[in-house]
This record gives structure tokens, C-alpha cells and sequence, in this order.
């Protein structure tokens, strides 16, 4: 496998697996703090950077199997 696909692969598997980690720890905003206008379904602290670092590792370990399966031999993306 080129780095180039490795990398496509790779950012695929990030965007995936963000999808998975933005509910995690998510708490509403209090009724009584809400400014007029906004969302009552809005999380009260989001933490992206946080979820950011979570879905990098993430990607990490899931693309880290991918890549094993691929080298190995077990499974062939060619046919």
C-alpha cells in the first residue's frame, strides 16, 4: 500500500469514527442558562479538541488493523 492510500484510507476511517465519538459525554445545556435563540439541544461543553485527539487514536488503532489484515495476506483487496 502507497502512503497516498494509506493516508485516503486513513482520513476515511477519522471521519468515521468522529461520527462515533461526538455523543460521548454529551450534556445539555440548563433550561435556565439558555439565551434567546439558542438550541435547547446544544451541548453545555462540548470538548472538540478533546473528541478530536479521542477519534485520532482511534483511527489509529482501527486503520493499525486495517493495515495488519493487508499486509498479512489474510485479506486481499485486489480481486
Amino acid at each position: 500500500m502507497s502512503w497516498q492510500t494509506g493516508l485516503a484510507v486513513y482520513f476515511v476511517i477519522w471521519w468515521i469514527a468522529l461520527f462515533a465519538v461526538l455523543p460521548w459525554g454529551v450534556r445539555r445545556v440548563d433550561p435556565a442558562d439558555l439565551n434567546p435563540g439558542e438550541d435547547p439541544g446544544s451541548p453545555a461543553k462540548p470538548r472538540i479538541l478533546l473528541k478530536f485527539a479521542a477519534t485520532s487514536v482511534l483511527a489509529g488503532i482501527i486503520f493499525a488493523g486495517f493495515y495488519w489484515l493487508h499486509e498479512s495476506g489474510l485479506v486481499s483487496f485486489r480481486q
